[in-house]
Order: C-alpha cells, then structure tokens, then sequence
C-alpha cells in the first residue's frame, strides 16, 4: 500500500505547476559578493519541490554569506520538478552553470541543495563528481519509505545488498548503491555534509546517510521540513567554516 501511495504522489506532483518535464535552459539568479570577491569559489543552490530559486535571497542565505565576508559567489537556477521528472537536471547544470562558470574562471563548485534539491546535488556529484568541491544538503529528500525500510531490515547500508537492477529505472536503488560503495571505499565519495531538523518528515533517508558519514560533517537539531530550519541549519554549517575556500 505504502509503494502505491508513493507512485500516486509522484502522479499528483507531476499535475502540479512545473511537474511536465522539460529540457529547457535554466533560468539562473547571480549574487556576487558585496564588494565583488574575484574569488574561484561558486556556491550553487538547489531548490525544493514547492519553493522557488527565489527563496535563497528572500530567505537570507545569500546575504548570510556575504555577511560573513566569504569570497564566494552564488548562483540560483530555477531547478524545478519539471528537470527531474524529464531527467534533464544533470545536463542542464553543467551545460548551463558549471561550464559558462568554469569558462568566467570559477574552479570550485559546492553544491548545497534543500529538500529535493539535496537529491539534485548528490545525483550531479555522482554523475560528474571532478566538478564538485563540496556538498551541502539540507533536509533532504532521499527516496521513499519501501527502500528505506529494506536497508534498515538488513542491518544497515553497510550490510545491504542493493541485488540487480537497472540503475535508469530505479534511481533509488542506485543512489544508495553508489553512497553504500563509497562508504566501503570502492569509489570516493564527494565532501558531503548533511543537516536535518530531528523532526522531519523525511527523517528515514536522513539519518541512514548519516550513519556513513564522519561525526563531524552531520548537523541535526531540532525542527521540521521548514525554511525556519533549513535557514539555521545553513547558518551552522557556515559558522563551521566547511567551505574550505582557500582551496
């Protein structure tokens, strides 16, 4: 019953606005440092399902940045449903940000991608991972409860067997397939840090990540699927200085 619930939200999201697919240039949002940096480091935020590109400038995360005098630029793409529904979000990025940003003399990419756009960040890193520094994300969604259940059965993601599949139709199966192989050692895995709200709906896929990463790159407190909390989460990870950008 749960699997079929899953398959008519994806349905119902697909009716709402942006839930066509498309392949579309993204439309981007460009925020330099105030005075400009000249800097290499490009912060690229992914939006939510049900938010908008707009959201990271009305909810201060930009100027949180810039606050703090980083010698970062940022960019928002319009990221929306539409990209991942058509499986275009990947090239779209790096035909449309990353390479123009590359060309300008950018050389370091951090992702920092809330709700479904932590989804987004983690799919481009694993698809073109020579192009990220780092990645953020903020109370992510990460697949749905069967899966989830399915690893946590088993004892853990360290312990699961993802079995056959065909990684172009389950993408949740080779997400996790791809995080279980990087914890082992079989492939690197990108800098990735994650933050949740302990009160989160989609706590499951959140706290199974965590249990592969270091101590010291998952953030957690306490909050719901909010922009109150994905607002304090990104201040926290900031303060942390994670951004590394003398790199």
């Amino acid at each position: 019953m749960k699997w079929l619930l899953a398959k008519i939200l994806v349905v119902l999201m697909a009716a709402l606005p942006f839930g066509c697919s498309t392949n579309a240039p993204l439309r981007t949002l460009y925020y330099q440092t105030d005075p400009p940096s000249h800097g290499k480091t490009m912060i690229i935020f992914l939006r939510g399902r049900g938010g908008s590109h707009k959201d990271f400038a009305g909810e201060g995360f930009v100027e949180a940045v810039r606050e703090r005098h980083l010698p970062i630029d940022m960019v928002a793409p319009n990221a929306h449903f539409g990209y991942y529904m058509g499986e275009t979000l990947i090239p779209r990025l790096k035909e449309d940000v990353i390479e123009p940003a590359r060309r300008d003399g950018y050389e370091h990419f951090w992702l920092v991608g809330v709700s479904m756009g932590g989804l987004g960040a983690l799919l481009y890193a694993r698809e073109h991972p020579d192009d990220v520094t780092g990645v953020y994300i903020i109370s992510p969604f990460l697949g749905w409860s069967k899966i989830l259940n399915e690893i946590n059965k088993t004892g853990g993601l360290r312990s699961w067997d993802p079995g056959r599949y065909d990684p172009d139709k389950d993408w949740q199966r080779m997400l996790w397939h791809w995080l279980q192989q990087g914890a082992a050692g079989d492939h690197e895995l990108p800098l990735l840090y994650l933050g949740y709200g302990t009160e989160d709906p989609y706590l499951a896929g959140q706290t199974l990540l965590a249990t592969i990463l270091p101590a010291d790159r998952v953030i957690a407190i306490p909050g719901n699927h909010t922009a109150r909390t994905m607002k304090e989460l990104w201040l926290i990870f900031l303060d942390q200085d994670a951004l590394h950008t003398d790199r």
